[in-house]
């Protein structure tokens, strides 16, 4: 009987959610649905010295914007609870002593000041990586050098320590991971990890691991930063009994600087002016703060369909998929081994085509919600007809105001360098003879007559209506480019259409022939 897959996405409540940690999460449950599993959300808390308040429903938010709603959280109890690590304290001590007990671990009573001198040493020695392992664990202070009754006492009086895990000198460690396929490590090249801090809370390397195999955690997958600790789990995953049980690993790919240089960070983005956490953040240790995706008006289902091809591709030329489209075709098989570079103008593209595939009554609840913040009510339909034309032109939400602000607030200035080049005598003639039919037309303004009328304007004076239709934009819009000119005369409406027509007239100066 196959077993039900059961995958976790455990971010630290450290801070705002990093895209990549976004990333993580997204294909963790994309792959847990496509295999009608479990997705999990655990929250790993055992550094309290880094811990920041409103972190953990920061994360707990984000997800819930995107859509990504875990089968079993802090917030949804399963039967594998407590989901948060500082919770599951009194767990991980009995773990760590039995691998003490079985000769995997060991006890460590060396201070700070000890281990200071310990690098130090090294480092002189030209020792590329100091680190307390199988060779400089003989010369420290813990009970593999220290006698039994000694290290008795000391337990016993309490003096501060650690417990390490006893990582064996020569031997290979391989894992195979669905991504990267066979990694092989030398456990020479590992240090003995501290499994227990001095504090009595685990480290993330045992607390994980317990946490993994008590949750039935059948598939792990995480950032490639992880990829050095594998052998160290692989190695827990064996000395506690359960590696038959052990989980399968994928480690994905760096998400790298816009420009491939290195890995993407929070200077990069606000040296660059683009958005790296999926919210709004303010930290409230330092009052800094970062706008995130959803606040700069991303739409989250553009949001995942960008964050899905930081690392993966359908096999096909198909970019647009809907949440459940992308369960459909997930596979971790199609997952990258090298990083992936940031294109924050990919993510606009993504969110351009989900807006302009949204309805205009959809759309029109965004431009209403400005309005109102604005002060400014319209007739009911006329956003739907704004939007209708300005949707094309838009990335965000925000843009159907930003940028069609004009169909509804005559311009008081217009685009000089489109003035200083196209507001002609003939532009003039045309739009004096425009207005002038305008105002003795009898019959409603429609899309027919206001273009006929124009057409009959410039036949008039003998000149082409190409011409002068450059000018004929500027004295409506204030602009020399935007969405269909008869489109913006049936919104704005005849008697506003000659108020701007003579403004024009009466503002702009003839530039010479």
């Amino acid at each position: 009987m196959t077993k039900e897959v059961r995958v976790r996405f455990a971010p630290s409540p450290t801070g705002a959610l990093h895209i990549g940690g976004v990333r993580t999460a997204l294909y963790n449950y994309l792959f847990a649905k496509k295999q009608g599993g479990q997705f999990l959300l655990r929250i790993e808390d055992t550094d309290q010295t880094r811990f920041v308040p409103g972190a953990e429903e920061y994360i707990k938010e984000a997800l819930e914007w995107i859509g990504i709603v875990p089968d079993e959280s802090p917030w949804k109890e399963g039967p594998h609870g407590p989901y948060r690590q500082s919770e599951r304290k009194p767990l991980y001590m009995d773990y760590a002593m039995d691998l003490v007990e079985k000769g995997f671990a060991y006890y460590a009573f060396d201070t700070s000041e000890e281990l200071d001198a310990m690098r130090e040493r090294l480092t002189a020695a030209r020792v590329v990586s100091p680190q307390y392992n199988s060779i400089t664990r003989t010369q420290m202070k813990n009970s593999l050098t220290l006698p039994e009754d000694e290290v008795k006492e000391r337990l016993a009086s309490g003096e501060p320590h650690v417990i390490r895990l006893k990582v064996p000198r020569k031997e290979e460690i391989r894992l195979n991971d669905m991504i990267r396929g066979w990694v092989m490590v030398h456990s020479n090249t590992l240090d003995d990890k501290v499994l227990m801090k001095s504090d009595g809370m685990p480290t993330y390397h045992l607390a994980n691991i317990v946490d993994d195999h008590l949750m039935g955690i059948t598939h792990v997958i995480r950032g490639e930063e992880w990829l050095p600790s594998a052998p160290i789990h692989v190695l827990l995953y064996r000395y506690l009994g359960w590696e038959d049980t052990m989980p399968e690993f994928a480690h994905l790919p760096l998400l790298l600087k816009p420009d491939g240089n290195g890995k993407l960070s929070k200077r990069d983005a606000d040296k660059n002016g683009f958005p790296i956490f999926p919210m709004n953040w303010k930290d409230p240790r330092t009052e800094d703060f970062s706008q995130g995706f959803k606040d700069a008006g991303y739409l989250p289902d553009a949001f995942i369909n960008f964050l899905a091809f930081l690392g993966w591709n359908p096999g096909d030329n198909r970019e647009i998929f809907s949440l459940p489209e992308l369960i459909q075709a997930f596979s971790v098989e199609r997952i990258g081994k090298s990083g992936t570079k940031f294109d924050i103008n990919k993510a606009k593209w993504f969110n351009e085509q989900y807006l302009k595939a949204k309805s205009n009554e959809e759309l029109a609840a965004y431009l209403n919600a400005d309005l109102k913040s604005e002060g400014i009510t319209i007739e009911e339909g006329k956003a739907e007809q704004i939007v209708a034309i300005m949707k094309e032109r838009a990335t965000f939400p925000s843009d159907l105001w930003k940028e069609g602000r004009f169909l509804l607030i005559a311009p008081d200035q217009f685009d000089e360098k489109v003035s200083s080049k196209k507001w002609t005598a003939d532009a003039v003639k045309v739009l004096t003879t425009y207005k002038a039919k305008l105002e003795s037309l009898d019959a409603i303004l429609e899309p027919v007559n206001a273009k006929a009328l124009l057409e009959e304007a410039a036949a008039e004076n003998e000149i082409k209506l190409g011409k002068v239709m450059p000018a004929v934009r500027l004295a409506v819009t204030g602009a020399g480019a935007g969405p269909d000119l008869i489109s913006i005369f049936m919104i704005i409406g005849k008697d506003e259409l000659i108020k701007r027509i003579d403004f024009a007239l009466n503002t702009l100066e003839v530039i010479e022939s």
